[in-house]
This record gives C-alpha cells, structure tokens and sequence, in this order.
C-alpha cells in the first residue's frame, strides 16, 4: 500500500502542482504535437523515480508513464468546453485505476512492507495533505466552473487567489478537527464563513453568486471529511501490519 500512496503523490503532485496551466492551454491547443504534454509526462516520470528510488521500479515506472501519455492525448482530443468536467472526472479515473492496477500486477497489496511506522505514516501524511491542498482545489475549481457567475465587478479590492488559500486553509482546519476528534467544531466553521460571507452577499444582491459560493463551501467541505476519514482509515492499515 505504501508503494501506491508513493506514486498517487508523484501523480498528484505531477498533474497539481508542477503543471503550469501555460502547459495545460498548450495541450489543449496543439494536442498531439505539444512539447508540454511530453514534458509533462516526463515530469510524472521524474518524480515517481525521486520519490520511489528503487531502480527495479523503472520498469514499472515507465509502464506507467507512457499510458499517462496515452490517456492525455485521448483527453485533450475529445475535450471542449462542453463536457471538460466530464474529460477531467473520467481523466483522473483512469489514471488512478492504471495505478492501482499496474502495481497491483507487479507487487500485489498483500505484501507486508519492510518500511518502519514511522516512514509509513509520513507518506500517508504527505498523501492526505497534497489531496487537501492542491488537488482538491483544483477539482472543486472544474465541477464549480459550470455555474461560475458572470459580474461586472473587477475584484480590485480582493487579495490575489485569497480564494484559493482560504479554501486550502479551512480543508486543513476540518481535517484537524476530524483527526482530533471534534468533528462538532465544523459547524462552527462553517457558520463562522457564513458570518463573515453575508455581508458580501447582501450587498451584492445576487443570488447566483450567493448559490454558487454555497455550492463550493459544502462541496469543499464534504470532500474534506472524506479525505479526513480515508486518513484514518490507511493510518489504522499502517497500524495493523
């Protein structure tokens, strides 16, 4: 299990956080022909090698990396601005079940790991915290993007992608109340959002904005005591081997 978690966050980390979205917008532009998507699978490949560094795995490693390739391109060929949400939910599908399947060949779960606890629960650290953070922002950025609503106003006056870092920062804050036990404290999270949310909302007087921003708060906040609790499943795992 510790090898999967290892090379989800070299994928995560591969298609969140080290892909600019200069990269992405080339893709989509020159499909097969972009540099970017060959730089980008070389830089899943890069880091599934730094991360694992167990040469026997290059093998493996590069199974994986030329079917990302192939399920890039199959994605940026189908994909307009119709069914993106779509293309991404099926995109990421398909790359972790490769994963889960492709080690699960070579090196089936049931093997007990020669990692110590210590190590184990690092990297199911690092895994929760990368899903929380950057992955979850970016996913609940395109399921929302349907329903983004159209204003006139230019945000001036708003911190750039303060957005986004509040977003991280109350996922990390839920994620600390579930591991801790104080699952009642999110209510009081969230109706400390709604507070400070409502005087925005009434002066703007637009009930679209006030629908889409409930939306990404419950869907935020939903995914993040999945998450919460997915960690305390695979550290119970860890325990028990």
């Amino acid at each position: 299990m510790i090898l999967l978690l290892k090379i989800l966050i070299a994928h995560f980390i591969g298609d969140f956080v080290a892909q600019p979205k200069t990269w992405v917008e080339d893709k989509e532009k020159n499909k097969g022909k972009s540099i970017k998507l060959y730089l980008h699978v070389l830089v899943h490949i890069a880091l599934m090698i730094l991360i694992t560094r167990e040469i026997k795995l290059i093998p493996l490693i590069l199974i994986i990396g030329i079917i990302h390739y192939i399920v890039d391109l199959c994605k940026v060929s189908i994909q307009n601005q119709q069914n993106k949400i779509t293309a991404f939910i099926i995109d990421q599908f398909v790359h972790i079940t490769t994963i889960v399947l492709v080690l699960h060949y070579f090196e089936p779960f049931i093997k007990k790991t020669v990692l110590e606890s210590q190590i184990e629960s690092f990297i199911v650290l690092a895994f929760t915290l990368i899903l929380l953070t950057s992955v979850l922002s970016k996913t609940i950025k395109v399921l929302i993007s349907k329903w983004t609503p159209l204003t006139t106003d230019k945000d001036d006056d708003s911190l750039k992608d303060a957005g986004k870092y509040i977003g991280m920062l109350e996922r990390l804050f839920i994620f600390g109340f579930v591991v801790t036990s104080n699952i009642q404290a999110i209510g009081f999270l969230l109706a400390a959002k709604s507070v400070f949310r409502f005087g925005d909302l009434k002066e703007s007087k637009d009930r679209k904005l006030t629908e889409y921003i409930l939306i990404g708060t419950l869907i935020s906040f939903g995914l993040s005591i999945l998450v919460s609790y997915l960690y305390l499943y695979l550290m119970q795992q860890v325990a028990d081997t």
